[in-house]
């Protein structure tokens, strides 16, 4: 087998364990929250061990039959360790196959991060810390975000970028275009803005995740004035990101010659927040109960506010995970149009060179 085709195998399997730990990633952060939301956090109150087992020989009758609590709380911590052992194998599998340095020590930093991720949630065991519960919880959608970025470095769309959608219509017509050098400033002007928004949205999203971390763990000792206003600043926040998510979109809109991937996922984020929203109003009724006023509808008026409820529980469980989601989905697009950029600046620099 020659070298080529080696090299190309085993960067197949770098692609695959890169999607792996992304799928694997984001139902970790989904029990993770499920672990939050059910106040499960110290059903096993010993770490590295499990009620003084192993954690990986904890007998399974007792996990599986027993308390809901302990079920939540050690396949968390499974399903974690199942994450840090494919972080692992992507490790090895990068550092062996990849000539890229900046990959190499991407992947290392990402298993220094899980690793980190591991240790900051026993630590919050240990001493039963609500604020490295809360770090802890802001942390895991960043380390989603890391093998997201991961992943699409080994797709097609990092190999080439330029979008291949174009038809030749409007290829021709672009040709034609460039001739004026006021259309190519104003595409660059558009594109740019795009990328601002981008990087700004991202930015933004990760904030309102810090900000409901903290409304979810705040401590006993808080008084109800600055509940309320964490309460008030979330929900502002939720108004300015919401904002930002309709301005990139429609800037990616209008922003010419874009690969389809990047308009379809600016789309797709555009309806994700509207789920978001949603299901935020639907935790507001489920935690609080309805709006002053609302309550006295005689079709809203049998509402009873059910605390950790199954329905509440995975209601107030799916708006922190799609939380997450948004956020990878503002950094893919910042990481699809940071690639884009990078590579069409290339491209321009050897016409010159060609040229000259």
């Amino acid at each position: 087998m020659s070298l080529s085709a080696t090299n190309g195998r085993m960067n197949r399997w770098s692609r695959r364990l890169a999607l792996l730990l992304t799928v694997l990633t984001f139902p970790l952060i989904w029990v993770g929250g499920l672990v939050t939301t059910t106040d499960a956090g110290m059903a096993v109150p010993d770490w590295p061990n499990t009620y003084g087992y192993n954690m990986f020989l904890y007998p399974w009758e007792s996990w599986l039959l027993g308390p809901w609590d302990l079920f939540i709380e050690h396949g968390h911590r499974l399903l974690a360790a199942l994450v840090g052992m494919v972080t692992i194998a992507l490790m090895v599998v990068v550092l062996k196959t990849d000539a890229r340095s900046w990959m190499r020590k991407l992947v290392i930093v990402a298993l220094v991060a899980v690793i980190a991720q591991g240790i900051l949630g026993g630590v919050r065991v240990r001493l039963n810390d609500v604020t490295l519960a809360m770090i802890h919880g802001c942390t895991g959608p960043a380390f989603l975000v890391l093998t997201t970025i991961i992943a699409v470095m080994y797709s097609k769309f990092w190999q080439n970028p330029v979008s291949p959608e174009l038809s030749a219509a409007e290829a021709d017509n672009k040709n034609e275009q460039n001739e004026d050098s006021e259309f190519i400033e104003d595409d660059k002007q558009q594109f740019n803005a795009a990328l601002r928004l981008a990087r700004l949205t991202t930015i933004l999203v990760y904030c309102q995740l810090i900000l409901g971390a903290s409304i979810r763990h705040i401590p006993v000792t808080t008084s109800p004035q600055t509940y309320s206003l964490l309460v008030i600043f979330h929900i502002g926040m939720a108004v300015a990101v919401t904002g930002h998510i309709v301005m990139l979109c429609l800037a990616i809109r209008c922003t010419k010659n874009l690969p389809q991937s990047i308009r379809s996922g600016a789309k797709q984020m555009g309806l994700l927040i509207v789920v978001q929203l949603l299901m935020g109003i639907g935790t507001w009724v489920l935690k609080f109960g309805w709006p002053a006023g609302l309550g006295n509808n005689k079709y809203l008026a049998d509402h009873l506010v059910v605390t950790q409820g199954w329905f509440q529980s995975h209601v107030v469980t799916g708006h922190v995970a799609i939380g997450s989601v948004i956020l990878v989905m503002a950094a893919l697009l910042t990481t699809r149009l940071l690639r884009l950029q990078f590579v069409t600046q290339q491209l321009e620099a050897t016409e010159v060179i060609e040229t000259s």
